[in-house]
């Protein structure tokens, strides 16, 4: 009597799911492109196995290879953020979304210009109404 046993994690709903949550996609946004509802990426993501078809359009999706999925784990993660030396230098696809192309104080300083700004135009249109008023008695 021969088993087929399966090898231990190949849960590929599961391993889908977190390759999804790692490139920030959401379920509704998955669903939208593979064009099925956001139940049947619910359901997908909850199935042990899937076709081969579905799996390749859902790694295009993703940005990875079916093979990528296949031999997804968690440890291999960790691995790879674990081998950086400097954090701050962009490092393969996952840098790429977080690259700064300015400066986030500038653009602070310049919101608080801006409500500065606001303010004082509000007040001004303030004094007016309160003049205006004066005058009417």
């Amino acid at each position: 009597m021969t088993t087929s046993e399966k090898p231990i994690n190949q849960h590929i709903g599961r391993k889908i799911s977190r390759i999804r949550e790692l490139r920030c996609i959401k379920q509704e946004d998955l669903a939208t492109q593979l064009g099925v509802s956001q139940k049947t990426v619910s359901r997908m993501e909850q199935s042990e196995v899937i076709e081969d078809e579905l799996l390749e359009n859902v790694a295009k999706i993703l940005g990875v290879t079916t093979d990528a999925i296949k031999n997804f784990t968690e440890e291999a993660v960790v691995n790879y953020f674990n081998s950086f030396y400097d954090s701050s230098v962009n490092h393969g696809t996952f840098g790429n979304y977080y690259h700064c192309t300015f400066n986030p104080l500038d653009k602070l300083i310049e919101v608080i210009e801006k409500n500065e700004k606001l303010y004082e135009r509000l007040l001004a249109s303030e004094k007016e109404k309160i003049e205006l008023l004066k005058d009417k008695k």
